[in-house]
């Protein structure tokens, strides 16, 4: 790959993930935070804490630090291992931290790809990878879905408050859900050279057939990582699915920790309601789904909270932890990179520079 080339792939992944994002995820975090304890803030609140309970935040970091881990660890499962612990650290922190601060329906994947054809992974098999932990993402929702199915029955899963617009919507998450997780299942288990016939109609576009040579290569590389996924063992599926689903119920676990941190409640309610308010998440489309979160958090979890005027403090607490701390780790891992790209393309320069003194 010439320097230019790097420089072009460099400045194409750099540009999912720009200061305008951050900014606006960033401000539509701390407006909805903002409005949320103004509407339940109530004078003297902080008396009301169990200092005996507030451990449990430390616990929720640790939660959190826990589902990084799981997250790095499917990573490099997947990879077969061609990777080191701190690469597959960084490449999750980065994907974290560009799904943070990307609108939810690009999502940190592009960005993550990206980063493991940094740490040496060839683009065709970092593609498949990452779709690959989507896919085992999408069966954790195939498996979430009936479970919050079933437990309606016994429990109010649903927040009364979200009305029939918002019954309806949870319906068509969950439909979606479903047959996204069908169509990955079909293009990658099923009948990878789809996902080959797919990559090359795109690069055939008049705005992208300068690719259409190099990603044509690349759908090569990832039919033939895929074909070689189907010939894993079932012992590789379930081991790669439990390292998915344990990041994912950490995720569900830190907002039933924050709010059990403060006061007591309805766990077990909690955990559902924590589970369908976390799938809900999906379809808002702000950078980071900021300024949305916050108010499903309210909507989904607030009325569970016996004083109203903790469920200001409880959102901001678990946004700090989840989101604050997750760009500030994100931020780390992605300097690394820049930092990396930045010394490359130096030592290409150089060179470039002795063989012209050289000729």
């Amino acid at each position: 790959m010439s320097a230019t080339d790097t420089h072009n792939e460099g400045a194409s992944s750099g540009s999912l993930i720009s200061f305008k994002y951050l900014a606006i995820s960033i401000a539509l975090s701390v407006i909805s935070m903002g409005i949320v304890i103004y509407i339940t803030y109530t004078p003297g609140v902080l008396n009301h804490l169990a200092p005996k309970r507030l451990p449990g935040l430390f616990i929720a970091i640790g939660v959190m630090l826990l589902k990084v881990y799981f997250s790095a660890a499917k990573l490099r499962y997947l990879a077969d291992k061609e990777i080191g612990w701190m690469a597959c650290f960084r490449v999750a922190l980065t994907w974290d931290f560009a799904s943070a601060v990307t609108p939810s329906t690009i999502g940190g994947a592009p960005v993550a790809t990206y980063a493991m054809t940094r740490e040496g992974i060839r683009l065709g098999k970092s593609s498949a990878i990452v779709l690959y932990g989507v896919l085992l993402d999408q069966f954790w929702y195939a498996l979430a879905v009936p479970i919050l199915l079933l437990a309606g029955f016994y429990y109010q899963v649903l927040p009364p408050e979200i009305g029939f617009v918002g019954n309806l919507t949870m319906v068509l998450i969950y439909t979606g859900l479903l047959l996204y997780g069908g169509f990955l299942t079909y293009g990658l288990m099923v009948n990878p050279s789809s996902m080959k016939k797919v990559v090359n109609w795109i690069f055939k576009w008049p705005f992208l057939n300068r690719y259409s040579t190099r990603m044509s290569a690349e759908a090569e590389n990832l039919e033939g990582y895929s074909y070689e996924l189907r010939k894993k063992p079932l012992k590789f599926f379930m081991k790669a699915f439990f390292f998915s689903t344990m990041s994912w119920l950490c995720r569900v676990a830190l907002p039933v920790i924050v709010i059990l941190s403060l006061l007591p409640g309805p766990e077990v309610l909690l955990v559902l309601r924590s589970l369908a308010m976390n799938l809900a998440f999906l379809i808002i489309p702000t950078p980071g789904g900021s300024g949305g979160v916050e108010g499903l958090f309210a909507i989904f979890l607030g009325p569970l909270i016996d004083r109203t005027s903790f469920v200001g403090l409880a959102v901001f607490a678990w946004r700090i932890i989840t989101y604050y701390i997750s760009i500030g780790l994100g931020i780390i891992a992605t300097a690394w990179y820049v930092n990396h790209k930045v010394a490359e393309a130096k030592g290409a320069s150089k060179e470039i520079s002795n063989e012209r003194e050289a000729q």
